[in-house]
C-alpha cells in the first residue's frame, strides 16, 4: 500500500513520516513537498507538489493508495488548496485520504473550524473514502511561546477558565500514521484530544513550578488581547483566529473526553509536564 503524505516537510509531516516508517515499509512511503530536494532527509521517495498548482497534482498522485492531506497553512485560500488536492485524488484514482482536520468541525462555530468543514464537506462531496481525524489544541500552541511568556514575567489569554484537553504535535502524528497505515480505519471520523483537560492557568502554574518563578496566567478582555497579537506583528485576520479559540474554548468546543486518541496510541497522551519540559529544555 503506497501512502503519501502533503506538507511532508512541515512539523507534524517529518513526525507523521518517521512513524509510518515503523509501520510500513519507507519504499512505499512518498512525501509530497513543494521542493524534494529539502525532503532528503526523510528517507522516503519525495515527489513535487505544490497545493496552487492543481494541474500537476494527478501525475504526482499516480499510484497512490491512502493521501495524507495535512491541512495547508495558507489561511487566505486554504479550501481552494484542499479542493484542489480532492479533484486531484479523485482524477488519480487514490483509494482513501486522511484529513488533519480540528474538533467538532461539523457544528463548531469557531472561525478556524469553517475551511474543515468545508473540506470536510468536499470529500465528501467527491465521493472518496476517507478518514478524518479531527484534532484537537496542540500543546506546542502555548508551549513554543514560553520563552516570551517567561520574559514577560506572564502568560496572557482570553480563554477565562476554559478548559481544553490537547496533545502533542507527536502524539497526533502518530495516531495519523497508525489509521494512514491501516484500512480499517476508512470511513471512521475521530475526534481526538488529550486525556487531560487544563486551562491556561494550569499551564502557567506548571511553568512556574519548573522554573521555580512566579509565571501567572492574565486573563483580558478580547480585544485587548488581539491589540496586543496584532503589536506582536500578527495579521489581524489571523490573530481574530487566535482571540476567538480562546473565547469558544470557554463553550467546550476545544475538548474531548472520549479517549479515542489513547487509544489509537496504544498509551497515554502526553502529560502538560513533559510537554512543558521539552519546551523549556
Amino acid at each position: 500500500m503506497t501512502i503519501a503524505i502533503t506538507g511532508a516537510t512541515g512539523q507534524l509531516g517529518r513526525l507523521a513520516i518517521a512513524h509510518l516508517k515503523t509501520l510500513t515499509d519507507p519504499a512505499q512511503i512518498i512525501a509530497l513537498v513543494r521542493d524534494p530536494a529539502k525532503a532528503a532527509d526523510l528517507g522516503v521517495a519525495a515527489r513535487a507538489f505544490d497545493y496552487t498548482a492543481p494541474q500537476a497534482m494527478a501525475p504526482a498522485l499516480q499510484g497512490v493508495d491512502v493521501l495524507v492531506l495535512i491541512s495547508s497553512s495558507d489561511f487566505n485560500d486554504r479550501v481552494g488548496q484542499h479542493r484542489n488536492v480532492i479533484a486531484a485524488a479523485k482524477a488519480a484514482g487514490v483509494g482513501r485520504i486522511v484529513y488533519t482536520s480540528i474538533q467538532q468541525a461539523d457544528r463548531s462555530p469557531m472561525l478556524i473550524a469553517f475551511d474543515h468543514r468545508a473540506t470536510e464537506a468536499a470529500i465528501n462531496d467527491a465521493g472518496l473514502t476517507a478518514t478524518i481525524l479531527r484534532n484537537g489544541w496542540y500543546t506546542e500552541n502555548w508551549t513554543s511561546s514560553l520563552a516570551g511568556a517567561i520574559s514577560a514575567g506572564a502568560m496572557i489569554g482570553a480563554a477565562g477558565d476554559a478548559r481544553f484537553t490537547p496533545a502533542t504535535r507527536a502524539d497526533y502524528a502518530q495516531a495519523l500514521a497508525v489509521v494512514a497505515a491501516d484500512d480499517a480505519h476508512a470511513g471512521q471520523v475521530y475526534e481526538l484530544g488529550g486525556d487531560t483537560a487544563i486551562t491556561l492557568a494550569d499551564i502557567a502554574a506548571e511553568v512556574s513550578r519548573q522554573t521555580g518563578k512566579d509565571i501567572p496566567y492574565n486573563d483580558l478582555p478580547a480585544d485587548v488581547y488581539q491589540g496586543i497579537l496584532e503589536s506582536f506583528g500578527l495579521p489581524a485576520g489571523f490573530a481574530a483566529v487566535l482571540v476567538d479559540v480562546d473565547q469558544q474554548a470557554g463553550e467546550g468546543w476545544l475538548a474531548d473526553n472520549s479517549g479515542t486518541l489513547r487509544q489509537l496510541l496504544g498509551r497515554p497522551t502526553t502529560p502538560l509536564a513533559e510537554a512543558v519540559r521539552a519546551a523549556l529544555a
